[in-house]
């Protein structure tokens, strides 16, 4: 069988899924530098790195936008088939993900403006390095995206559990300081806060990595615990 040349037609579809692709990346690298800053503001007292990061939102809201019309223009135009249009489609779904990240980190920055200063008094424990393991969740799951990678989605997935026990852990040990320190009530509420804000951007990174799983293999592994919890 004799592989067919790539026509003009062709080659200018590719180059718009490309550019698609390039826009995916671009947003999802902002937002990643979102999460960075976010949690770096809090813990260091940085206000204005705090503001700065807010203002970061802005343009991960027109990525969105941008995206989400590029992602129209090319179902009218090109009425795509098979796997360019379920990546199409999965596009749209995950940079409702992006964008929601984006918001939690916003929430982050609102929490260091909020304590200013008195945010740095002492180290955070395990939100640095829980803010890290989440941007490493977003970088691989959207690479994971891009490359149509399994391997890398499943990983994500089983990187979800450790940010859960990072924030059982951000949980109990400021309850156990509200009862002992009355004074730092706000303080220790927002704390909680910021690690419950952190969990949920996991929770989208793992969102994320599903959506791969189910675009390379057809399987759908959402609430997967959830539904073997309910069948005993």
């Amino acid at each position: 069988m004799l592989n067919r040349t790539p026509t003009h037609t062709d080659r200018e579809f590719e180059s718009e899924l490309g550019h698609l692709r390039q826009r995916l990346l671009r947003m999802s690298g902002r937002v990643e530098q979102m999460i960075n800053q976010s949690a770096k503001a809090l813990v260091m007292g940085d206000v204005d790195l705090a503001r700065a990061t807010v203002l970061l939102d802005r343009a991960v809201n027109s990525d969105e936008m941008e995206i989400d019309e590029l992602g129209m223009r090319l179902l009218a135009r090109w009425q795509p088939m098979a796997s360019d249009l379920r990546f199409i489609i999965f596009a749209f779904k995950i940079v409702t993900d992006l964008e929601r990240i984006g918001d939690l980190a916003v929430n982050i920055c609102e929490r260091a403006i909020q304590l200013g200063n008195e945010a740095g008094v002492e180290p955070f424990n395990d939100i640095p390095e829980m803010a890290k393991g989440v941007a490493w969740m977003l970088s691989e799951s959207i690479d994971a995206f891009v490359h149509a990678d399994e391997g890398r989605a499943r990983a994500v997935i089983e990187r979800d559990d450790e940010i859960d026990d990072a924030y059982h852990r951000i949980f109990r040990a400021q309850v156990e300081r509200m009862t002992v320190d009355h004074d730092h009530f706000d303080r220790c509420l927002a704390v909680q806060n910021v690690g419950k804000y952190l969990e949920r951007m996991a929770d989208h990174a793992t969102n994320i990595a599903e959506q791969v799983i189910f675009l390379v293999r057809g399987q759908d592994v959402r609430h997967a615990g959830k539904r073997i919890s309910n069948e005993r």
